[in-house]
């Protein structure tokens, strides 16, 4: 049985590149997207050698809205399966500061993938099939003062999602919300994370392969994360107000 080509953007991301050899695995062809995608040369070799699968790179800049429609036209074919794993940490205090840091970091993680997935729902809308796959954050679950220009911008890619789930409940797109909660990553290197609390790359590949195959909703990458995000969400804000979080 052929399988669905799965586009994957922000390719060159840890998190995405788990993901790629997790659906690889499965028998997908893939179209692995990110700036600079000729950097992604050893990885389309492996990927081909090792589960004899297609892969072709191409150039994708998600915050280029204008280009999005011709990115996706320069495409093999429309693909069955989308996941973002564009983002962008940044630095809160840089954030506070400086527009064009904040800037940078809201469009990343909300502006740019909310623009490509509503362009592909449209597409994938009119052919009655397919599946989004966006990786979101808990950060988003309510804002702190660490890293709220970060968690503002996956709230809103998170109420995103959401939408567009309700939306296209009866015109079968499946849109998966994924909250992998800390991920041991290059982007996290160097911040003290609790071993409990933090997954790797390859566990939230298979977490998105399972949500994928069950065609569930939204997925705490660790369940934990459900718990003490409803716990956090749930304080009152003369409390939370106190808390440094």
């Amino acid at each position: 049985m052929t399988k669905d080509p799965v586009l994957i953007l922000g390719a060159g991301s840890d998190i995405a590149r788990a993901i790629a050899r997790r659906l690889a695995a499965d028998g997908h062809p893939l179209q692995l997207a990110a700036r600079d995608a000729a950097r992604l040369e050893a990885d389309r070799r492996d990927l081909e050698l090792r589960h004899a699968v297609a892969v072709t790179l191409h150039e994708f800049d998600a915050c280029d809205i204008a280009a999005i429609p011709a990115f996706l036209d320069g495409l093999p074919a429309l693909p069955g399966i989308a996941v973002s794993a564009v983002g962008l940490l940044g630095a809160q205090a840089a954030s506070e500061r400086d527009p064009a840091a904040a800037l940078a970091v809201l469009r990343t993680n909300f502006e740019g993938p909310a623009m490509v997935f509503a362009e592909l729902a449209n597409r994938m809308e009119a052919q009655g099939r397919g599946t989004l796959v966006g990786i979101s954050s808990v950060a988003g679950d309510r804002g702190r003062a660490t890293n709220y220009i970060y968690g503002a911008a996956k709230a809103g890619y998170t109420a995103f999602l959401s939408g567009l789930r309700n939306r296209l409940a009866r015109k079968g797109v499946q849109v998966i919300t994924v909250l992998p909660g800390f991920v041991a990553t290059r982007m996290t290197e160097g911040m003290n994370l609790p071993a409990r609390l933090t997954a790797r790359p390859e566990e939230v590949a298979e977490a998105v392969a399972r949500a994928i195959g069950r065609r569930q909703d939204v997925i705490y990458v660790r369940p934990v994360w459900r718990l003490i995000m409803a716990i956090i969400r749930a304080l009152p804000e003369a409390l939370f107000k106190r808390l440094k979080l």
